[in-house]
């Protein structure tokens, strides 16, 4: 009898690595997914953003998860992609070694035998190019080690497929941007639970990327905490090392209050209802008030006239008085 081989699954909890896992389980492969968060991404829909629950999509396949949250090493990367970004400030190929190279570590700590993924050839314009296909395995140290089911037909084959550990005939062809085949594949599969298409990644987003830069631009040291607070509310740049976040709903609000980190500044106004802002940064008397009379702009506070700002800092409450002064054109100047 052959010895059951054991496969990592980079899992994003969409729906092209679920088939992946029902290919590999299909072919008495034994599975363990490892999923990565970072604050583009991550596993939790319940969190601000959050596109994939990739935990209950584990579950539902019943296989283990292993979730490897992305630190400041993977965000310097992100800062000076060798590959460059793609529309907006998306460094797809340098971001799929990355994650490869760390899929290959899970690997040999698990003593497992090959990865498998659920890219598809063709399907994303950047990553899953040919040329960069093989780029990807090459700088990440996993060719022949790594096998794309869904596109294998199309492809090299690998170690797997040459010592039969999988068939290779009896995987699918699937290629180009098309989910019709994917979701002719689920129901076969009996796949009935799983999110619609979607990026995933804010990193994507041409409107999220001048957040991204902004901070690239004014840290020395990257700190995972700014940037999950691009999620959130319109951000003003003070200064080149303080800048202020004001929510735009409820729920942000909610969120921007509870992520108030030691050094930072809670604001709102006292005497009416209105946003929640968080100054983040080298908070000086000056920078609060600029971030006050931003806040202002957003309530109905009497134009022209001083408010009473209450602010939160390292656990105590403070007031201060700023007017209702700024002009539109001003603050504009101020948005990234």
């Amino acid at each position: 009898m052959q010895q059951q081989r054991t496969a990592i699954a980079l899992f994003s909890g969409g729906l092209d690595s679920m088939i992946v896992i029902r290919l590999m389980q299909q072919q008495n492969v034994n599975v363990k997914a490892i999923h990565f968060v970072s604050p583009f991404f991550g596993d939790s829909p319940n969190e601000d953003g959050g596109k994939y629950d990739a935990s209950r999509a584990a579950a539902l396949l019943n296989v283990p998860i292993n979730i490897y949250n992305l630190c400041e090493e993977y965000l310097e990367m992100l800062r000076k992609p060798c590959h460059g970004y793609g529309k907006a400030i998306n460094p797809c190929i340098d971001c799929h070694a990355y994650f490869l190279k760390k899929a290959k570590e899970f690997m040999i700590s698990e003593g497992a035998d090959f990865i498998v993924t659920g890219e598809v050839l063709g399907q994303r314009p950047m990553s899953q190019r040919r040329d960069a296909l093989r780029v990807v395995e090459k700088e990440s140290g996993t060719e022949g080690l790594l096998l794309r089911p869904l596109s294998a037909c199309f492809l090299k084959p690998t170690i797997p497929e040459l010592e039969g550990w999988i068939d290779r005939e009896k995987l699918p062809a699937v290629k180009g941007r098309s989910r019709k085949e994917q979701i002719r594949l689920a129901k076969e599969l009996g796949i009935t639970e799983y999110p619609n298409p979607a990026g995933g990644c804010f990193l994507t987003e041409v409107s999220y990327a001048s957040k991204v830069r902004d901070v690239f631009e004014h840290s020395e040291t990257l700190n995972p905490h700014d940037f999950r607070l691009l999620r959130l509310g319109r951000h003003f740049r003070l200064s080149p090392y303080a800048k202020f976040i004001v929510g735009r709903n409820e729920a942000e609000n909610r969120l921007l209050e509870s992520n108030v980190q030691p050094g930072e500044a809670g604001i709102y106004w006292r005497d009416g209802k209105g946003p929640f802002g968080l100054v983040v940064g080298d908070i000086t008397e000056n920078i609060l008030q600029v971030a006050g009379k931003i806040l202002l702009r957003y309530t109905k506070a009497e134009t022209g006239v001083n408010a009473d700002i209450e602010m939160l800092r390292n656990g105590v409450k403070e007031f201060f008085v700023c007017c209702n002064s700024m002009k539109e054109q001003e603050m504009e100047e101020y948005r990234i």
